[in-house]
């Protein structure tokens, strides 16, 4: 039986403000400020993870917001779109819902599903298509939990190799190449959330990191036994996984696809629950225990800001 993963864990991208990445996913999108916490490489950045009420595996994206950063540009060698599902039947309510926050978007077709296509305050580039699924239990400002965003619908790759990218897709991952279309080919993982793949399989310019580009793009493994069997397989098939890395809410170990873009891949638990509990995710600064000594200074270092109900919900 070929090694399979259900999907998406996770997609981490740069930004350049904490306030305004808060209130696009929170504010806009309604999504869960799940954690706030720092780049454990990188103690100066917070790290944010924005899901649905609990931060489920395939619903987390997470963000570095660094001010200074420059802006990335979107391009071969990343993940280019982040495709969010929402429920049947909700587009007509998300079409309002971005107007009302003057977001433009545009209509787009894909293996015959239409999806809202528009980019947050970096640049990132976003899709929200419908799909049926598990329904997420978390509201917030205008956006209520039966039209609510349930998680990652999947992603949208820019590979410079597309034939070895498609081989560590199919042959790494073990996800399920379901059909070609319109230069992209379409890969499936058994999960019922962030499990459709779709590679660009024709030619992109270039990308370059910067905010508004996507760091890397995180596989889901079921606990850490299979977490050790994911990286044994990866190395078997001659690519450079890193040791596995604690990242307090998961474990991670990494490898760069020869297309160019990071793979993660990360255990579904122990999950954000892990060190406060659900009615208190998101509202302190938690760090590893190993920061905690330099609490003071990192928090005085780092940008204040909050969650907050937007002005167009209030009114």
């Amino acid at each position: 039986m070929v090694k399979a993963t259900a999907g998406i864990h996770h997609i981490t991208a740069f930004v350049r403000s904490a306030q305004n990445t808060t209130d696009f996913y929170s504010g806009i999108m309604g999504l869960r400020l799940v954690k706030k916490t720092i780049n454990f490489d990188a103690p100066e950045v917070y790290h944010l993870y924005f899901g649905d009420e609990v931060g489920s595996p395939g619903t987390a994206i997470t963000f570095f917001p660094w001010p200074e950063s420059r802006r990335g540009i979107v391009g071969n060698g990343q993940v280019g779109i982040t495709t969010y599902a929402i429920p049947e039947g909700s587009m007509d309510f998300w079409e309002e819902r971005l107007k009302k926050f003057n977001v433009s978007f545009t209509e787009r077709t894909r293996f015959s599903e239409k999806s809202l296509h528009f980019a947050d305050k970096d640049g990132l580039q976003i899709e929200l298509v419908e799909r049926k699924g598990p329904k997420s239990t978390w509201s917030f400002g205008g956006v209520p939990a039966d039209k609510a965003i349930m998680g990652f619908g999947g992603a949208v790759l820019y590979s410079t190799t597309p034939k070895d990218t498609e081989m560590v897709l199919e042959s790494v991952l073990g996800l399920e190449k379901i059909g070609v279309e319109g230069g992209y080919a379409r890969y499936k993982g058994f999960g019922e959330i962030g499990n459709i793949i779709d590679l660009n399989i024709g030619s992109v310019p270039a990308g370059k990191a910067g905010s508004g580009t996507v760091h890397h793009i995180a596989w889901r493994a079921k606990d850490d036994s299979e977490h050790a069997e994911w990286r044994t397989k990866v190395s078997a098939s001659g690519l450079h996984p890193t040791p596995v890395v604690d990242r307090q809410y998961f474990n991670a170990l990494y490898f760069r696809e020869p297309g160019g873009i990071l793979f993660e891949i990360a255990t579904d638990p122990p999950g954000f629950t892990r060190d406060e509990p659900l009615e208190q995710l998101g509202v302190k600064l938690m760090l590893p225990p190993w920061y905690e000594d330099h609490r003071e200074l990192i928090e005085k270092n780092l940008e204040q800001f909050e969650v907050r109900v937007l002005k167009e919900d209030q009114e």
